[in-house]
């Protein structure tokens, strides 16, 4: 390959191709990375909810009058 005047160097092309090269795998493993964190996102909005639903049924269940354990130490503690 013939360089002209206004070509890099071929060390600086073979260069240039690596780094081009690890540039485009970091952009997918970015790409890949970010999917997994909005699909773990959506996973945890969902157990949240879940998780409030119970509660909220857990609180319908109990008698208004149950006290929480913690009211239930002797007072010399």
């Amino acid at each position: 390959m013939m360089e002209g005047p206004d070509s890099p160097p071929a060390w600086a092309q073979a260069r240039l191709n690596e780094v081009e090269a690890k540039l485009a795998f970091a952009e997918d493993l970015i790409d890949t990375l970010n999917q997994t964190v909005i699909r773990q996102q959506a996973q945890l909005d969902s157990m949240q909810q879940q998780l409030r639903l119970l509660h909220q049924r857990l609180q319908e269940a109990l008698p208004e009058e149950t006290r929480p354990p913690r009211e239930d130490i002797p007072p010399h503690y």
